[in-house]
């Protein structure tokens, strides 16, 4: 990040967050993908240096049927949102979610198609979002169909990674 700072880039962290990191992607980072309990939240709120802008956030939803991945229950979507709008250092943008790997086409825009609707219905209570983050490289026509406005595209643009000799 360092290297970079000449560049004026905006870094967005993705993946579980740990109690333990939060001060440093409070400080470095300008978005969030993987909020997913009110105390990482309140964590990164408090510990947002106080000259800068507020941290973007996305609540990161575990859709039923898929609870390998982490994330929120789409019960408990709305309280957190309600928390985090409350929170001066980080402002809510949107919602993010990781299909299953191996999923159909099919089952991919059903996904994409329940977080959009999940959106949907929080603009609706009043809780005003404009992000959906989600979809990679091999999904991201499918996930651009069904209102993704942020798609991660490592592979498509630095190739596949190559798997670690265990």
């Amino acid at each position: 990040m360092e290297r970079l700072k000449q560049y004026n880039l905006r870094w967005h962290f993705i993946g579980q967050i740990q109690s333990n990191k939060t001060k440093i992607i409070a400080e470095r980072f300008q978005w969030v993908h993987t909020i997913d309990r009110i105390k990482i939240a309140a964590r990164l709120n408090r510990q947002r240096p106080a000259n800068t802008s507020p941290l973007k956030v996305c609540i990161q939803e575990n859709q039923p049927g898929y609870r390998n991945k982490n994330g929120v229950d789409e019960s408990k979507i709305s309280e957190l949102a309600h928390a985090i709008m409350e929170m001066p250092a980080l402002k809510l943008r949107g919602l993010m979610a990781l299909p299953p790997i191996s999923s159909t086409t099919e089952d991919k825009a059903l996904f994409f198609e329940h977080l959009k609707v999940i959106k949907q219905r929080l603009i609706q209570d009043g809780i005003l979002l404009d992000t959906l983050s989600m979809g990679m490289s091999a999904d991201m026509k499918v996930a651009i169909a069904h209102g993704s406005t942020i798609v991660r595209v490592g592979t498509a643009i630095f190739g596949s990674r190559s798997r670690k000799k265990s």
